[in-house]
Order: structure tokens, then C-alpha cells, then sequence
């Protein structure tokens, strides 16, 4: 799907799953570039004419770039000295560079496509190899694009983000580009068959857009096509048709949505039995939007829901996961609940739609994840956040049938691959002690074969998982789950990070981690994962729970989560670290200002903390419909009560904390993170501030670049957690 409102949120997960499977640092030191100014210019409710650190948020400025150098040089040198630190970054090395990962697959055209990443291939190589062979242990790949090559002889600092192939034939692809890990993109078109890219083909330079396959000589394309066609988040809002061999200049306008849209995106579904349809997605809030049939004739409104999630297409029948209600005819279809349109149907009368129940997820369930095969659907559902895998069959009423398929039990399952020639699909399945296994699933007959399993990367024999619930302070029951080791003693000494989420329907579930278990696990850590509100773990209303002014409550459960673990006596306060990105740096920031004595460390992972000017910086006005806006009164003076930038107060006994961040971040930005940093040097409070000069919204470029910034992380815990009495 290439609609704005699904790449955004995917985009959100993506980074949440490679952050919270890196790790941390620690240290103290002011930047020396630090205005001498007075405290109090910094603090709560600072005004853009009294912020003394606003010159932080020129992200290339001479100055601010000095800043982070200074601060980049205090920082590796208290972390990158600590005794633990070279066998923590050799060991993350290797974990990162190991060639017993498993190649996840993408089925292209009838062959199985990879992208890989190794010591050899630093940027990376795209590559294939036929499903017999994949199937067996040592696969015979034939490199596709090198993207080390690509990178040198175009003189340039290419981040592979992806392919886009066009149906059916699949041997044209659109493959992103990005300078650095950034997430505007360049586009352009490539010949499997060849292995080139294609001689005048169609190129999208750099920026923020969308786009897809119409036909194998026509795209729709949303994108900045003169300066200024871009929302107040920074996304395209207007859709053109571009033909083979047309110049962008030419492209004929298909739909025009708003500046104060969150962004608009064009989309093309196709199923087994050859149908297509052509739609486009407006984002009027990051969880509201409208949808339109587009057609060469124009584009008609559909009748649906706001909040929904279009999921796919099979057997002429759309697809939706419902965010809200929707009652039709008199039948309510509950939020959370996978429904069915009769596509022909849908194509004749698009404002008088009548859907068909799928599934509806039964009490403490969600739906995860929702992939289509040639005549089938697959289905990823959690039960108290435990997976399992769903195979449904259409049947020619209209109706469906429902088969479990046989995966391992209290794990996390991952769909992987499906294809629109057979159904056959790979999925997997993990735990935070077992290493991921890939399977090979025939959804028509729901035989689940292993294909490949990654070795151990760490010894988890010593080790034990346990799922608790803390009580909230509205007393709801808050589950998290506790690995730890079998020996543990109760005695509140053991170091312990906690990590969590909380935000955009976003469901935290177990992993396995090579680098929390080589380097934390296994020298007697313990780590917990929360499954607080926000999060998408019990479906929508779970989310809904703590939107905008009710968002206190997110922080209240991962308090309860911490204070739990304490009554336990699992640890204390002196031994408890917490850990968090992107969003979860919010939350991080937010416990650091509120429970300042709960903490010896806290990680801020690329965060946001300055929650007054958010909407200003990079994407953030995309997030209104999750924090709320500063132009209404009550949501700005909840959000100055929380915003860890506003209520960092001088004179209070906070922990040392590491803030680290990209240049490369066009997402949330480097700017929050800066300025915090740079207020606590203003008032005297010891802290670690990194900044990694690429990598996105995330850890890194490149391997070795994540495989840094995870050295430093757990440097820093075990420095704080560890160490000392």
C-alpha cells in the first residue's frame, strides 16, 4: 500500500523494532557553544523569542554543527574509554555483520529477491535466487544491484529503502533511494530481466512523494511538483498521472487535496484472479482520511469509515480493518473488526456500500498484520499478546471459513512474503529466547513447513520469561513481560531496563534480540517490555485511551510498570534504567521530568521533547491527531505539562541521561534533542548527548554505524546499572 497514512505509520514501526533492538550509553559534560544565558529564559512556556537554543534548529548552521561535534567528542570519549565498550561494539559487530542471518525473502516474478547487508557489502546488495534454492542451506544467489557500487561510481550516499515491481509481469520495479537513510526518496525505474536501470525510464528526484504502478507505462505520482505543494507536515497533497516518457512538467492532475491535509497518496490493488483497482487516500488527520475510486474518467468518493485500514484484495473483495465502528443497514461491525466489499459492487455504486464480516477479534485480541495470497488471506492476531497465524477462504456467499495454522505458542508472528501467482506465503515466528524461525505456509492447505532458522546468537539457557501485570492508576491492568534469569534473587539489586512504546496503535511484542541478550542478558541484566496504552496491543480502543489531553494515562502505566517491578523487588530505583525512541522518546523524556528518582539511566532514543513547537519541526504537524495541537487551548496547556523540554526545572536531582539523535532525521529531527541537551548543560545537569551525522530516523546508516550506537548504549547501562554498589 502506498497510501501517506500507511507508509507513515509503517515508517513509525519500522523504526520502533530496529531501535528497540540496538542498545545505550552514558556520561556528563556541557557544550561549550551553550549561550550564557539565565536559566530562566528556559524555562517552561518559552515563547520562539525567548528559546536561548531555537539557533539548534538550523540543522546544517555552522554553529549548531560545531555544537555537535563538541558534544559528540565529550560524549565517545567517556563511553567509547569504558573498559566494556570494545567487546560490546565487536560483539555488535559481528551479531550485525552475521552471515547465519536469515535472507528475509520478497517473491518477484516467480523468484525469491533479498536484500543483504555484510562486512563485504556495507550499503548493501539486492539480490535472487529461485525458490528451490532458497530452500536449501546455502541458497545461489546472483547479485541484482549493488548498492556499494551503485553509491561509489555516482559519487553519492545511497540508502537502500526499497522496491516497488509492477504487477503482473513484475519485471519493471521502482526502486527508493535515499541520501543518507532520510525519508525522501529518490525514485527510480529498474530492469530485473537486465539488472539496469532502465534507459530513460522514469526517474522521481529527491523528495517526500508516493507512487505507484497504473499500468506498466503510466504511474500516479503525489510529490512537491513546484515549490510549496507540500502540507504543513510536509507531504504531498496532490496526485498526477505521469506516462512513459513524459516529463514531470506534463503530468496530467489527477486529484488535489488540501495544505492542511496531512498528505495525500495514490494506491493500486490487484489480486490473484486479475482484478485491479486504483484508489487514493487522503489523510485529513494521521488516523482519519477519505478514500476515492479512481478511474480514467475521474475520481468518485467512497462511503467509508474515517478510520480504517485498507488491507487488500481477494477474490474481487476489499479488504478493511475498521478503527471505529461502522453500522450499515442496521448491522454494527465493531472497531477492530476485518471486513469484506464485493469490489464490482463497490465500482457500481461507491456511496452505498455493504459489508461483510471477516473476523472480529474476541476480548484482550487485535489484528496485527494482513497479507493476501493468489486465493486467500492471511491473518496475524494477538491474544494477550501472544500470536498466532490465520488462514480465511472466501466462499461464493459471501462468507468465510477460518483455519489456525500450526505455529509455535506464545511467540511473535511475522508474515513475511505472499505472492498473487500461488499460496504459498513465509511467515515466522520468535520469542525473546528463540531465535527466529522462517516457515513456508500453503494457505490452501495450511501445511507450515520450517525453511530456515536462525542459530542462537547468545546463550539463553540461564534465562526465563514471565508475563506480570501492574496496575495503572486508574486501576486498569497494564501486562508486561520480564526476562530474566532462572537464579534470580529478589533483592531489588538487579540491573534492570525497562523499554516501551505508547503511541500510534503501535504493538510492542516479544522479540529476540541478539545485542539485549549478548551483551545485557548474559552478564545477569534483566529487560522488561510494557505493553502500556497507545499501543495497539488490544485493538483500537486500547490506542484511543490516551489520544491528545488523556495522554497522562500512557505515562501513568509505564510508572505502574517501573513500580511494580520495585514491589517485586526485582530492583530499585538505583539499579533500573528505561529506554525508549522516537515516540517512546517522548515518553522517556516525560518520565525523566516526572519521576525524576525512579531512574539511574534513561535512554532517549531520536526523541521529541519539545512539545510546544513539534509542529514546526520536520513532521511533526502530521502527529496532531495523535498529541494534539498548540492552536487549541486545552490541548497547549496539557502539552506544556508534560513537555519534557518546557518542565526540565533547575535544582532537581534528575539521573544522567543519554540523548542521542540523527542529522539525517527529516521525521521527528535532531532539533528536540539538541535543545534539550543544550538546556540541561544551561542548568548545570549532567547528561550524554550523540548525534549520528546519518541513519534516518534511526541508529545508522549502515551496519557498522548501528552496531556504534549500540556499543555506546550499552556501554552506558552498564555503567549506570551495573556498576557500583
Amino acid at each position: 500500500m502506498n497510501s501517506i497514512h500507511r507508509s507513515v505509520a509503517v515508517a513509525l514501526l519500522v523504526c520502533v523494532f530496529s531501535i528497540s533492538q540496538i542498545d545505550v550509553p552514558r556520561a556528563s559534560a556541557q557544550p561549550s557553544d551553550a549561550p550564557q544565558t539565565t536559566v530562566a529564559k528556559a524555562l517552561p512556556n518559552a515563547t520562539d523569542d525567548t528559546d536561548p537554543f531555537l539557533w539548534l534548529e538550523q540543522v546544517h548552521g555552522e554553529r549548531a554543527t560545531a555544537w555537535v561535534k563538541a558534544e559528540n567528542a565529550k560524549t565517545t570519549s567517556v563511553l567509547e574509554r569504558d573498559p566494556h565498550y570494545p567487546s560490546f561494539y565487536a560483539e555488535a559487530q559481528k551479531i550485525a555483520e552475521s552471515n547465519d542471518r536469515i535472507p528475509f525473502p520478497n517473491s518477484i516474478c516467480g523468484e525469491i529477491y533479498n536484500f543483504w547487508r555484510d562486512h563485504t557489502h556495507v550499503r548493501g546488495i539486492w539480490r535472487r535466487t529461485s525458490a528451490q534454492s532458497y530452500a536449501t542451506a546455502k541458497p545461489a544467489w546472483t547479485t541484482v544491484l549493488d548498492l556499494d557500487a551503485l553509491a561509489k561510481s555516482e559519487h553519492a550516499n545511497w540508502v537502500w529503502e526499497g522496491s516497488d515491481c509492477e504487477l503482473p509481469d513484475e519485471h519493471r520495479c521502482l526502486i527508493s533511494l535515499s541520501d543518507g537513510g532520510e525519508d525522501a526518496q529518490t525514485i527510480r525505474e529498474f530492469d530485473v530481466t537486465t539488472r539496469r536501470f532502465v534507459s530513460n525510464g522514469f526517474v522521481l528526484t529527491r523528495g517526500k512523494q508516493n507512487v505507484t504502478w497504473e499500468n506498466p507505462d503510466t504511474l500516479l505520482v503525489a510529490r512537491e511538483w513546484k515549490a510549496g505543494d507540500l502540507t504543513a507536515s510536509g507531504y504531498p497533497f496532490i496526485v498526477k498521472r505521469l506516462s512513459r516518457g513524459q516529463p514531470l512538467e506534463s503530468a496530467t492532475e489527477v486529484y488535489r487535496g488540501t495544505k492542511t491535509d496531512v498528505g495525500v497518496g495514490p494506491f493500486v490493488l490487484h489480486d490473484g484472479s486479475g482484478h485491479q483497482v486504483t484508489m487514493i487516500e487522503r489523510n485529513v488527520t494521521f488516523f482519519t482520511a477519505e478514500h476515492y475510486l479512481a478511474t480514467t474518467d475521474g475520481v468518485r468518493k467512497l462511503d467509508l469509515p474515517a478510520k480504517i485500514n485498507i488491507s487488500g484484495l481477494v477474490a474481487g473483495r476489499l479488504l478493511l480493518t475498521l478503527n471505529e465502528s461502522w453500522t450499515v443497514g442496521g448491522t454494527v461491525f465493531p472497531e477492530g473488526s476485518l471486513v469484506a466489499i464485493d469490489l464490482a459492487a463497490m465500482e457500481a455504486d461507491p456511496a452505498h456500500l455493504h459489508p461483510t464480516l471477516v473476523y472480529t477479534p474476541g476480548e484482550r485480541e487485535s489484528l496485527d498484520a494482513i497479507v493476501p495470497t493468489k486465493d486467500r488471506l492471511l491473518v496475524v492476531s494477538y491474544l494477550d499478546v501472544k500470536g498466532r497465524a490465520l488462514v480465511f477462504t472466501p466462499a461464493a456467499s459471501g462468507s468465510w471459513t477460518k483455519q489456525v495454522l500450526d505455529l509455535p505458542d506464545n511467540s511473535s508472528i511475522g508474515l513475511d512474503d505472499s505472492n498473487l501467482r500461488n499460496d504459498t506465503a513465509y511467515v515466522d515466528a520468535t520469542n525473546f529466547l528463540s531465535p527466529t524461525t522462517l516457515y513456508s505456509v500453503d494457505a490452501a492447505t495450511g501445511i507450515v513447513s520450517p525453511v530456515k532458522a536462525q542459530p542462537a546468537q547468545f546463550d539463553a539457557s540461564n534465562d526465563v520469561v514471565e508475563q506480570q501485570e501492574a496496575t495503572s492508576k486508574d486501576g486498569t491492568k497494564i501486562p508486561y513481560f520480564i526476562v530474566h534469569p532462572k537464579s534470580m534473587v529478589y533483592n531489588g539489586s538487579n540491573p534492570t531496563v525497562l523499554y516501551a512504546y505508547g503511541g500510534f496503535q503501535v504493538s510492542e511484542t516479544p522479540f529476540y534480540s541478539a545485542n539485549i541478550g549478548k551483551l545485557w542478558l548474559e552478564r545477569g541484566g534483566v529487560f522488561v517490555l510494557a505493553n502500556i496504552r497507545g499501543g495497539g496491543e488490544f485493538g483500537p480502543a486500547w490506542h484511543d485511551a490516551g489520544l491528545k489531553t488523556h495522554r497522562q494515562l500512557i505515562y501513568d502505566d509505564f510508572y505502574a510498570v517501573a513500580a511494580d517491578l520495585v514491589s517485586r523487588k526485582v530492583t530499585t530505583p538505583r539499579h533500573l534504567g528505561i529506554q525508549g525512541g522516537s515516540n517512546g522518546g517522548l515518553l522517556m523524556g516525560v518520565e525523566f521530568t516526572q519521576h525524576p528518582d525512579m531512574w539511574n539511566a534513561v535512554d532517549m532514543q531520536v526523541p521529541l521533547l519539545d512539545m510546544l513547537r513539534f509542529e514546526k519541526i520536520e513532521a511533526g504537524a502530521s502527529w496532531v491527531g495523535e498529541y494534539g495541537s498548540v492552536s487549541v487551548p486545552e490541548e497547549r496547556a496539557f502539552l506544556a505539562s508534560i513537555s519534557p523540554y518546557q518542565n526540565v526545572k533547575p535544582g532537581v536531582a534528575y539521573p544522567e541521561p543519554l540523548v542521542w539523535t540523527t542529522t539525517k532525521d527529516d521525521r521527528v529531527g535532531p532539533e528536540h534533542a539538541r535543545k534539550f541537551a543544550a538546556k540541561l548543560a544551561a542548568m548545570d545537569v549532567s547528561y550524554l548527548f550523540y548525534e549520528v551525522s546519518e541513519g534516518g530516523h534511526g541508529s545508522g546508516a549502515n551496519l557498522d554505524e548501528r552496531a556504534h550506537t549500540t556499543a555506546l548504549e550499552w556501554t552506558y547501562f552498564t555503567q549506570k546499572l551495573m556498576n557500583g554498589p
